[in-house]
């Protein structure tokens, strides 16, 4: 027997599975978050969802919103659920399911007014944001805010109908600026180095294209708190559906499988107000970077590191790359050798404990993590995860001959085609601009190279382009095994 998931059919749910203490009607808005993805309801409405049930703080409830047309089918599916969604975390030896409800609406994506008009009310407090590392209208090379971006420069002639995030955020600030009331606090929960100055200058760099001094009043009183996120969080499919419902009775249109740790650090910094999620696990600190720098480069420089060569040898799950000794080998050399010694340990952090948490938790046998997940937008992540460490290890004469073979590894992956031949599906927003590059680079490194939004400045040092155009080189000659040999045996 499965149970269909909804609010009235909460107390009929296995009693394995955990359900929310709260009463849906004891709760209030407090904050609107734009993309109600998969993390974002792994982690944020996670942390809430244990705040509510500790009896603290049901005057955060979460509005949630979007831009997307995934927004909204998103909202179709929850909507039909009460906006509930059950959460499995999945470790080698165990397995807990429990109901969240820390999200009580959903705002109609492209309803404008709907969204300004909630965005203006006191009670929201905080507008926070999961839209990816693509989404905030960076220019790859520079980190910089693209003021050219067409999205940018349509809300900018039209921002009483803004069609972004950020257009919405920013209008729903002028509107409240209007009303004379204070602003909410901007929180970017996206995997960012400095997500909040990001986040920050994408709101105010929009304003100034309507009204210099708008944005002035932007970046003098509305906070962005910087913020490290972190959990493991797969895309669903019918296969997360079908163990929901066969292994746990419950049906659930939407469901998010994930790990166990989870781990959030925030810049202390809501002059409006906050909830007390530091009463189940969320860090406050006055300086979040230490924390954010480790984790982009172990964590997310080595889902790059294990991505590109798994894709190639046409390995299918994260856990099954980690079983490939020859992969995990190289992640290990590859974090102790280049990436470690350019990260200073936060405060009480053993950067060599934090390593094998990482590889345990890519080891994971049950999260079903997917190559392909880790192998998508590199012409995004490259540049925040592999490229700055380059860039550090240039700067002090260092070796960096692995970080050089990860990008010559994601270049021989762009080019579309594994190892034995398979097609590589489509697999990056810019995938036709990425293939087009790396398959003259199959006989010349340097036509990859000269995509300097993503390479920037490494594209000229004679150095970086001497390694990456060996790696690369040693990659269609020799194959992908033969290079990481040499790479591990020192010869590469």
């Amino acid at each position: 027997m499965t149970v269909k998931l909804s609010y009235a059919s909460l107390a009929t749910l296995p009693a394995s599975v955990a359900r929310p203490k709260y009463a849906r009607g004891e709760l209030s808005p407090g904050i609107v978050h734009f993309g109600v993805g998969n993390f974002h309801r792994a982690h944020q409405a996670v942390y809430l969802d244990e705040l509510f049930n500790a009896g603290r703080d049901h005057d955060w409830a979460i509005i949630g919103a979007g831009v997307r047309e995934f927004d909204t089918l998103m909202r179709e599916k929850l909507a039909a659920q009460d906006y509930l969604t059950t959460v499995v975390e999945q470790e080698a030896a165990r397995t807990s399911v429990h109901v969240t409800g820390a999200m009580i609406d959903f705002l109609a994506p492209f309803d404008v007014e709907a969204t300004l008009s909630m965005l203006a009310k006191p009670e929201i407090r905080i507008v926070s944001l999961t839209v990816t590392e693509g989404g905030y209208y960076i220019d790859p090379a520079t980190q910089r805010f693209d003021p050219a971006h067409p999205e940018i420069v349509w809300d900018s002639q039209n921002f009483d109908k803004p069609k972004s995030a950020f257009g919405l955020i920013g209008a729903g600030l002028r509107r409240r600026r209007t009303l004379g009331l204070p602003p909410f606090t901007v929180m970017s929960c996206d995997n960012i180095p400095g997500n909040g100055y990001v986040c920050e200058n994408a709101v105010a760099g929009l304003a100034e294209l309507v009204d210099p001094d708008f944005a002035r009043w932007i970046r003098s009183e509305v906070a962005f708190p910087n913020s490290m996120v972190d959990r493991i969080t797969p895309a669903t499919s019918d296969r997360e559906r079908a163990i929901l419902r066969d292994s746990w009775g419950v049906e659930d249109a939407w469901p998010v499988f994930c790990e166990e740790f989870k781990q959030w650090v925030v810049e202390d910094k809501f002059p409006a107000g906050r909830p007390a999620l530091e009463s189940v696990g969320v860090t406050f600190t006055h300086d979040v970077a230490p924390y954010e720098l480790m984790k982009i480069r172990i964590l997310n420089g080595g889902h790059a590191a294990i991505a590109y060569p798994a894709g190639l040898l046409d390995i299918h799950f994260v856990h099954e790359a980690m079983e490939d000794k020859q992969i995990a080998a190289f992640l290990r050399k590859l974090t102790d050798d280049e990436i470690i010694p350019t990260v200073p340990p936060p405060p009480g952090v053993e950067l060599d404990d934090y390593r094998d948490l990482i590889a345990r938790r890519f080891a994971n046998p049950k999260i079903g993590d997917t190559v392909a997940r880790l192998c998508l937008d590199g012409s995004n992540r490259q540049p925040k995860f592999i490229l700055p460490t380059v860039a550090d290890r240039l700067k002090t004469g260092a070796s960096f001959a692995g970080l050089a073979l990860v990008s010559a590894l994601w270049c021989r992956y762009c080019y579309g085609v594994s190892e034995s031949g398979k097609t590589i599906p489509p697999n990056d927003p810019s995938w036709e601009r990425l293939q087009a590059a790396a398959k003259p680079a199959k006989d010349d490194a340097n036509a990859y190279l000269a995509m300097r939004d993503i390479f920037g400045e490494l594209a000229d040092d004679p150095t970086y382009v001497a390694a990456f155009s060996h790696a690369l080189g040693k990659l269609w000659s020799q194959g992908v095994r033969n290079t990481l040999d040499d790479y591990l045996n020192g010869t590469l």
